[in-house]
């Protein structure tokens, strides 16, 4: 088999939910091991990987049973609920590619390990709450949360209104060189999920979490830049990036240059909470001297690296 390089590739946490009426454990990882065996077919063509995820509707759920047993059990902080996801999708994950592995016959071995992301405590976002976490709720029940529970809500993308926490921008993964010398061993790593548990670190490199979630495909950014990863995935609800999405003249984009990626920034052809952190989220990778990525969705990864379809973004 031809190595082909190490592959970074963010899973969206809203990927293990199919709709609202499939969001169980056995549901998720149902959804899970559909994404993975995706996966695998990547590893089959020669690619080492490092899985990351997203975790915003898991940690909704978690901080939603901590709110209504608060008059029994302590309440969970946000960083442990992002630990907690962590935890639970990276032993989905790891089990769904062991048993991939095993039915295929492939000597492979996944781990998970739990991630901290390094964030800067005077981040503007800590006053500016912006990252959407929990289900999509009705305008009207989201506003009654709100009055009740003190929260910010936001109508996300067109998909529904959610709540919304400080998101900080990361600033260095703390087991990148962990993350790296797994891979070096012939590892499949699932790392940094959720963006990586937000910590602070004060002047004599102590680390405390903080109250705060990161956007996974920054933090995943991130990590494709400390290892110096051959390639960028992020694996999302689309075969490919757009113009004009969802009107009459859309245009469905094969690849684009980073010059290219800021234009159409500039002309607000990505939404805010949507596709646009996707966007900043790769140029960040690719300024930092990263040599491509790609946005596809995960039935389509296999068919993306043989440069059948997706979206190929390069400086």
């Amino acid at each position: 088999m031809e190595k082909k390089g190490v592959a970074v590739i963010a899973v969206g946490g809203n990927s293990l939910i199919k709709d609202e009426k499939r969001k169980t454990i056995p549901d998720q990882y149902e959804a899970a091991y559909e994404s993975m065996s995706h996966i695998v077919d990547m590893i089959q063509q020669g690619w080492e990987v490092v899985v990351t995820h997203g975790n915003g509707p898991q940690v909704g759920f978690i901080h939603r049973r901590s709110e209504l047993s608060a008059h029994e059990l302590h309440e969970v902080p946000l960083d442990y609920c992002g630990a907690d996801t962590q935890g639970s999708i990276g032993y989905m994950f790891v089990n769904a590619l062991h048993n991939e592995f095993k039915r295929r016959g492939i000597n492979k071995e996944a781990v998970a390990v739990v991630t901290q992301t390094v964030v800067d405590r005077h981040d503007k976002a800590f006053e500016h709450p912006s990252k959407p976490i929990g289900s999509f709720l009705s305008e009207e029940v989201a506003k009654e949360r709100a009055a009740k529970e003190g929260w910010v809500i936001v109508e996300d993308a067109g998909r529904g209104w959610r709540r919304v926490v400080p998101s900080p921008i990361p600033q260095r993964i703390v087991e990148a060189e962990a993350i790296h010398k797994l891979i070096e061993h012939g590892f499949v790593v699932v790392g940094v999920g959720g963006g990586g548990i937000p910590v602070i670190e004060d002047e004599n490199g102590f680390l405390k979490g903080v109250e705060a979630v990161i956007d996974k495909d920054f933090g995943t950014s991130l990590l494709a830049t400390m290892i110096q990863a051959d390639l960028f995935i992020i694996s999302t609800a689309v075969e490919k990036v757009a113009l004009n999405f969802n009107k009459p003249d859309v245009k469905w984009l094969d690849r684009m240059t980073a010059a290219e990626a800021r234009k159409y920034i500039e002309e607000g052809h990505f939404a805010k909470g949507s596709m646009l952190p996707k966007i900043q989220a790769i140029l960040k990778y690719l300024d930092a001297g990263g040599k491509q990525a790609l946005i596809t969705n995960p039935e389509n990864i296999g068919r993306a690296l043989r440069g059948e379809t997706g979206t190929w973004v390069t400086p």
